[in-house]
């Protein structure tokens, strides 16, 4: 069971570096964790763009769990609709909607809904309508670790409240060595980080831990990180260069940027197994998410305590938000042609090689339709 699982861990980090190597750097982005050439798929993708009446500049802000996935996209856009510039800045999903509700951006990328006093102050920068939540981006939350001579590692949702809230210091804890009988673990301090920024990431974590281990976790779920101790550091990027570097390290991070030698844990969910943070284990988590928006909102509940065989509870869905109405006329062909291709078929269908999970096609047939009714 464990080879199968490393076997299955392997085969994910080489579909990732090879995904690496696609994600391209969006105008503006300060993120430049993906570099590289695209393909004969995305020749063909481009053929079905339909630019319209865009052109201009498109400004947006948001997540930086995204960012690889806006780059692709940004790259295959920018290829057949020359008249539009888009430059997304992934600063993390906190930013992003305060951007947006000041009015800076044409929509924000966030890997939370908003919360009902955001939708309420939207109301101020959408002319007689208010923001709405758009799932784009599926995906695991991986948990990346740097344990010299540990390559196969299980935790649980207690335990890992327990690291991150600074009760368990040491990776030789009884409680880790319960989980890794045969895992040779050494006396080294855990250097647990987390994101200094206000992240979406954060909020889609403590709600699990929140869910999975209550005992254990005593913090509200948030975007800012509640926890006291541990160490910090800027965007996804950020923690995952954190995880590379420092021995003894873990931290959470979008798979995607779980690459280059990052190892990952296996969760103990209470199912048969443990299950790895993959595409495919994610969506088994995501298709049972229902929609609790009101109206052409579509934010979705996650079941984030599931003990269901193979699914991946620790995940996350991002959200592109802008306005139902009352969107800028100046930057609306170009926001509706830029999500209409980011939503459509070929824009979904690039995301699972990058270890981000497609929209599942029943929320993403509601999706489009209501990018078509943009105005």
């Amino acid at each position: 069971m464990k080879l199968q699982r490393k076997n299955r861990r392997a085969l994910t980090l080489g579909a990732l570096a090879v995904s690496g190597a696609l994600a391209l750097t969006a105008c503006g982005s300060d993120d430049t964790s993906g570099s590289g050439e695209g393909g004969g798929k995305e020749t063909a993708a481009n053929a079905n763009i339909k630019c319209d009446d865009a052109k201009g500049q498109l400004l947006a802000n948001g997540s930086s769990a995204q960012a690889n996935a806006i780059q692709t996209w940004v790259k295959a856009y920018s290829t057949a609709c020359k008249d539009v510039q888009i430059n997304y800045k992934p600063e993390g999903s906190g930013a992003g909607v305060t951007a947006f509700l000041q009015g800076q951006t044409a929509f924000a990328g966030s890997d939370s809904a908003l919360k009902p006093e955001e939708i309420a102050e939207s109301k101020k920068v959408c002319k007689d309508s208010q923001a709405i939540d758009l799932p784009m981006v599926g995906g695991p939350i991986a948990v990346g670790y740097n344990v010299p001579g540990v390559d196969d590692l299980v935790l649980d949702a207690k335990t890992l409240a327990e690291i991150f809230d600074n009760k368990i210091q040491k990776w030789n804890d009884p409680a880790v060595k319960k989980l890794n009988p045969d895992a040779k673990l050494p006396d080294t301090k855990i250097q647990a980080f987390h994101r200094s920024d206000e992240s979406g990431t954060t909020d889609n974590l403590t709600k699990y831990l929140q869910a999975a281990a209550p005992d254990s976790w005593p913090h509200e779920p948030d975007k800012a990180w509640a926890a006291k101790g541990g160490q910090s550091a800027q965007g996804s990027s950020g923690v995952a260069q954190q995880v590379k570097q420092t021995a003894g390290a873990i931290s959470y991070m979008e798979l995607s940027y779980a690459k280059d030698g990052i190892n990952t844990v296996a969760l103990d969910t209470g199912a048969g197994e443990p299950v790895d943070a993959s595409v495919d284990n994610a969506t088994k988590a995501i298709a049972d998410a229902k929609v609790v928006g009101k109206g052409k909102d579509l934010a979705l509940e996650l079941n984030y305590s599931t003990k269901a065989e193979g699914a991946y509870p620790i995940t996350l869905v991002t959200y592109e938000i802008l306005c139902e109405k009352g969107n800028k006329a100046e930057t609306l062909p170009a926001t509706k042609s830029f999500l209409t291709y980011i939503a459509s078929q070929d824009g979904q269908d690039t995301l699972k090689d990058q270890g981000y999970a497609p929209i599942p096609a029943e929320i993403n047939t509601k999706v489009r339709e209501t990018i078509a009714s943009l105005g």
